[in-house]
């Protein structure tokens, strides 16, 4: 029998300095539910030395639906998924991305890929484009249903995080090979440097006027011809009417090394591509393999259900939201944010009261501590400077004597 060690983390260092793979997950801390009343979000998440179990419904806390021309009906899917905390490039023989999860989201929702399952006249040839043949059907947060009830994204969502321009988007989940994924926005350096800004997909239309040949150049036999390009099949619904190319800013599989706000060393990462307009952009989540090493037992039909079969501790999220805490300060997120040397950290106090502000490195070691006095109600703004310090990840802590928060942020030089 598997055993299950419970461990309470209280320490200030240890959720938001914990592995962003544990510390990432919408844990359901307050009894949410979501459609037909289905608990919502993420409802455990245990870890092992080399794995990090998520349990969860596939059902988000916010509102779905309706589904045009949909007859599927999302259910709790009991998902128990497996993911490795040491993800590796994979340097052989590339894992196609095939049909249903191929990642899951933060709150447990799964990721898709781009295509709809099937094929024109079912040839295994022009697979068809998800987006262009149901996104009809969609919700208005880019969801919908699949046969068997998985509620699901083949695209962009629009409701688990704000698609800010002018900051790095936030960590939204993680692909089955362990590699994270983020938003639309990112540093526009791979080192953390020159501002944000979209990412842009490495894939672009093919300059073709008819559907009889493959993007590698392979010439088709007539019975193996796409349909004319038209209105009805225009350039874009087919996954082969699209190419690599060097003019965007990732790479086949739809990411790229760089550093990011969560691994201020540098991990590959994938990111949720939208054009100029925000609309969805091809391949949308990933291309059709995965850049590294899938963990079994997650994806496609009949996947999901992994058993824990190793001692797990679980972990307990100590960041507290919604109404379980009452917290009579507001701590804002520090500007600029990267930074180098020196960045302003603004709060507001409800009340007079004692008030610490301290700076942590990623090993909870104290580098600063900037503010220890009573306070009287008002707005404030302390200066921090990082002048003697490494570059990296840094968290900052407002504590009084009935609350704490405490937010990230990121020194470059």
């Amino acid at each position: 029998m598997k055993k299950i060690i419970l461990l309470l983390m209280v320490l200030v260092t240890t959720a938001s300095q914990a592995q962003p793979v544990l510390s990432t997950w919408k844990q359901n801390t307050n009894g949410a539910v979501g459609y037909n009343n289905i608990p919502a979000d993420v409802q455990q998440v245990f870890y092992s030395a080399n794995f990090v179990y998520v349990k969860c419904t596939g059902i988000p806390s916010y509102n779905i639906g309706p589904w045009a021309m949909n007859p599927n009906v999302p259910t709790n899917q009991s998902w128990v998924f497996k993911i490795t905390r040491s993800p590796v490039q994979n340097t052989g023989t590339l894992t196609t991305v095939g049909g249903g999860q191929i990642g899951v989201f933060k709150n447990g929702v799964v990721a898709f890929n781009a295509g709809d399952a099937m094929s024109y006249n079912n040839l295994g040839i022009w697979h068809r484009n998800a987006y262009y043949f149901e996104g009809t059907g969609f919700d208005t947060s880019g969801g919908h249903p699949a046969p068997g009830g998985a509620y699901h994204y083949h695209i962009n969502m629009t409701r688990l995080y704000s698609g800010n321009a002018s900051q790095h988007s936030p960590l939204v989940g993680y692909m089955f090979d362990g590699f994270p994924i983020y938003g639309s926005y990112a540093y526009s350096n791979t080192n953390g440097t020159g501002g944000i800004r979209r990412m842009k997909s490495g894939y672009r239309k093919r300059n073709i006027t008819a559907r009889t040949t493959l993007p590698d150049g392979t010439v088709l036999q007539a019975s193996q011809y796409g349909p004319a390009i038209n209105s009805t099949y225009p350039l874009g619904c087919f996954y082969e009417d699209w190419e690599t190319y060097s003019g965007g800013d990732l790479d086949a599989h739809n990411g790229r090394i760089a550093v990011t706000p969560e691994y201020p060393s540098g991990i590959y990462a994938y990111y949720l591509t939208i054009d100029s307009l925000g609309n969805p952009e091809y391949p949308y989540l990933i291309g059709p393999t995965y850049y590294g090493v899938v963990t079994a037992g997650n994806a496609g039909p009949g996947g999901g259900h992994v058993t824990i079969s190793e001692t797990v501790t679980q972990y307990f999220p100590t960041s507290v939201t919604g109404n379980e805490t009452p917290v009579n300060f507001t701590l804002y997120q520090n500007y600029p944010n990267p930074f180098n040397p020196e960045t302003t950290i603004k709060f507001d106090l409800s009340k007079a009261e004692n008030v610490s502000l301290k700076v942590f490195d990623l090993q909870g070691k104290e580098v600063a501590a900037l503010v220890n006095e009573k306070m009287n109600t008002g707005s404030y703004s302390v200066k921090f400077n990082g002048t003697n310090l490494s570059s990296g990840v840094y968290y900052y802590t407002l504590k009084t004597s009935e609350s704490s928060v405490t937010n990230k942020m990121l020194l470059v030089k």
